[in-house]
C-alpha cells in the first residue's frame, strides 16, 4: 500500500512565535529520506512547515523523480514549491562529498545534479540522525515520553538512537550557547550479546552475514531475523510474516513468539542505547527516535528496555541518573533540517 496519499498539512515546529512568523520571500524545500519512506515539506515562515507529504521510496526510481512528484502536488503548488531555491535533505546515509549513495535503498544522486535539475541555489545534505538531533532542543514536553527514571542535566551532552529500516545514532554536544550534532554511523558497530538467547540470535546472524552489526538486529529487518531464530528455538516453524505483522501480533498478544521477539528487540535496544549514553556521557538524556519504538506504546514502557539500559555493572548507577525519552513529535527530522538551514541563512 502506498502511503503518499496522506493528506498534506502544516506543522508548527517551535513552541511560541519563533522568528516572528514572518513569511519567506521563497519557501525552503525540506526532505527527510529513510530507507523506506521519504518525507517532504516546504518551510514558508519561521517555525512553520507546509505541504508535508510522505511517499514510499520504492515507488520512485530516483530521488529526482520523487521530488518532481512532490512539487506537482496541489498543496505544494499552492505553497509556492517551484519557487524554492534553498533546500535541505536529511538522509539515512553517511555524507562525504557530492556523490550520495544510500545504504538501505537503491537511490544515489549527485548534489550538484539535483541543484541543477531543480534550479536550486544551494542544497545542504546531512545525515538524517544529525538532523533529528538538531530538533531535540526544540521538543516540548508534549513531544516526548520518558521511560524509567533519571533527570536530565541542563546543557549536558544528549544521545540519540532510533530504529527503523536501519539503526540511526547521533549525539548533540553543547558548544557555548550553540549545539553541534554528531555525524555518526554507530548503528553499524558490532552488536554485543548479553543473554544466551541473544548469543543464539547472533550465531544465526553470523552464519548468514558474517559481521553482525547492531543494525542487523535492532531494525525492521532485524525483527524478522529475531523472530525466525526464536520460532526455531521454540520448536515451531517460522510463519511467512513480515516485521509489521510481527509487531501487530506481538502487541495484540496473539503469538507468543512475536511477543518474545518484541521483548528481545526492546532489550537489545536498551543495551545499545546504554552503550551510546556511556560513550558520549549523555547526562542531558538519551532520546529514541525512528519509526518502530513509538508504535510500541505501553509495551515499550513495560519492556526490559530500561533495565537493560542501566545494566552496565559498575556503571549501572551512572546510567540510572540518565533519563531516556521516546520522541513522539511528527516529522522531527524536518524540524531539525529547518534549524540547520536557518543557521546557514
Amino acid at each position: 500500500m502506498k502511503i503518499e496519499n496522506i493528506p498534506q498539512h502544516s506543522l508548527a515546529i517551535f513552541d511560541g512565535d519563533e522568528g516572528g512568523g514572518a513569511r519567506y520571500e521563497r519557501p525552503w524545500l525540506l526532505a527527510d529520506i529513510g530507507g523506506s519512506n521519504a518525507r517532504f515539506g516546504l518551510q514558508t515562515a519561521a517555525g512553520r512547515i507546509d505541504a508535508i507529504w510522505v511517499a514510499e521510496c520504492a515507488a520512485y526510481p530516483t530521488l529526482g523523480a520523487a521530488i518532481v512528484q512532490y512539487l506537482s502536488q496541489p498543496a505544494t503548488v499552492a505553497a509556492g514549491g517551484y519557487q524554492a531555491r534553498e533546500a535541505g535533505i536529511a538522509i539515512a546515509n553517511p555524507i562525504d562529498g557530492d556523490a550520495v549513495r544510500m545504504t538501505n535503498h537503491h537511490w544515489s544522486f549527485s548534489v550538484e545534479a539535483i541543484c541543477s535539475q531543480f534550479s536550486l541555489n544551494s542544497l545542504h545534505v546531512v545525515n538524517d540522525f544529525a538532523a533529528l538531533a538538531r530538533s531535540v532542543p526544540f521538543l516540548s514536553a508534549q513531544h516526548r515520553v520518558q521511560v524509567g527514571g533519571g533527570e536530565a542535566r541542563e546543557r549536558g551532552v544528549i544521545g540519540l538512537i532510533g530504529a527503523g529500516t536501519g539503526l540511526g545514532v547521533s549525539g548533540l554536544v553543547p558548544v557555548g550557547k550553540e549545539w553541534v550534532a554528531l555525524d555518526s554511523e554507530g548503528g553499524h558497530s558490532t552488536f554485543a550479546a548479553v543473554s544466551e538467547r541473544e548469543i543464539e540470535i547472533v550465531r544465526h546472524a553470523q552464519q548468514r552475514y558474517g559481521h553482525v552489526s547492531a543494525e542487523r538486529l535492532v531494525s525492521g529487518p532485524g525483527i524478522r531475523l529475531i523472530y525466525e531464530v526464536l520460532a526455531e528455538r521454540a520448536g515451531a516453524v517460522p510463519q511467512g510474516i513480515d516485521s509489521p505483522q510481527i509487531l501487530e501480533r506481538g502487541l495484540r498478544g496473539e503469538c507468543m513468539v512475536c511477543v518474545e521477539t518484541l521483548e528481545t528487540f526492546c532489550e537489545m535496544l536498551g543495551t545499545i542505547a546504554g552503550n551510546v549514553a556511556i560513550t558520549l556521557g549523555a547526562r542531558g538524556g538519551m532520546y529514541i527516535g525512528g519509526g518502530i519504538v513509538p508504535r510500541l506504546g505501553d509495551f515499550f514502557q513495560r519492556s526490559g528496555f530500561r533495565a537493560r539500559f542501566e545494566h552496565k555493572g559498575r556503571f549501572s548507577g551512572y546510567l540510572s541518573h540518565i533519563p531516556t525519552y521516546v520522541i513522539t513529535a511528527d516529522y522531527p527530522a524536518l524540524m531539525g533540517m529547518s534549524v540547520i538551514l536557518a543557521e546557514l541563512a
